[in-house]
């Protein structure tokens, strides 16, 4: 389908693009464009105005800033993965960025236009939750920053006000004892996940102290396995993990569509966390 009309800015500095945007309520950012030209053509979406970022370099690039790894907004899936400052300082999420869409897409969409998309099916928002991120976003009055936990809204909706640009994402690097891994059950390369677990597990003396578990596609927005996450910590290996995980899906409420039904959702929710964690704490 062809898009309705609209106007086209291309700004050249990030003053600019906030300028753009705040003088248009209906303007939109453009970015990789790999989720919203597919909305543009189907029309589910009728922006007034794209402000295109492509040319702001500033919002590229991925930087060590020593207690955390600021990753650039622009920056594209494919740059982020073979990133060696991501792959050491977060390596959760060079894990699950590979496993973004197809090879195609991971070198057109960028990192930031994932987590500002806000859809629980992508496998970014749920890394960063569990991660406990801080996104960074600019406009015309100013910088704010909005921890991981409060940018999700809802389907499709985030913390970001109108006329806000998400800049960068800043990911705490955890350190020594932190194993790490992200589970995700999908029909093919370039579909959503039916549901993804990233999980960061960190153990000490043979028994987990602590545990982050986020899910993909398991409600309205990303969520934290709050009570899985609780009943893991104290336990050892073995039998204990996999009944901690057996509340991976308490107090969600995933979707019914063409791919599962909740129940199934739930039963996969286990059963990826499962793996995941002892997959993240390397046992067999």
């Amino acid at each position: 389908m062809i898009p309705a009309q609209f106007d086209y800015a291309r700004p050249a500095s990030l003053d600019e693009a906030c300028q753009a945007l705040a003088s248009d309520e209906d303007a939109k950012v453009l970015a990789g464009g790999q989720s919203l030209l597919p909305l543009l053509r189907m029309r589910l979406a009728y922006p007034s105005t794209l402000v295109d970022l492509a040319r702001l370099p500033d919002l590229k690039g991925v930087h060590d800033r020593g207690d955390h790894v600021l990753i650039g907004a622009m920056t594209t899936h494919d740059e982020v993965v073979r990133s060696d400052v991501v792959n050491v300082g977060c390596p959760l999420v060079a894990l699950a960025t590979a496993m973004v869409a197809d090879r195609a897409i991971r070198h057109r969409g960028t990192f930031g236009g994932s987590l500002a998309h806000a859809d629980p099916a992508g496998d970014l928002p749920a890394v960063v939750l569990a991660l406990d991120g801080v996104l960074v976003a600019r406009s015309a009055e100013g910088e704010r920053e909005i921890p991981a936990a409060g940018f999700f809204v809802d389907y499709l909706e985030s913390a970001l006000e109108p006329g806000e640009i998400l800049t960068g994402v800043k990911i705490p690097k955890l350190g020594a004892g932190w194993g790490f891994h992200y589970e995700k059950f999908h029909r093919t390369a370039q579909s959503w996940a039916v549901v993804g677990v990233a999980a960061a597990v960190k153990r000490s003396n043979g028994a987990i102290t602590e545990a982050r578990i986020g899910l993909t596609n398991m409600g309205e927005k990303p969520l934290r396995a709050r009570a899985t996450e609780s009943a893991l910590r104290g336990v050892e290996l073995g039998d204990q993990v996999r009944l901690a995980c057996e509340e991976a899906a308490a107090d969600t409420a995933p979707p019914a569509d063409l791919h599962a039904q909740p129940d199934y959702r739930r039963h996969l929710a286990r059963v990826l966390t499962h793996r995941a964690v002892r997959t993240a704490v390397g046992s067999p």
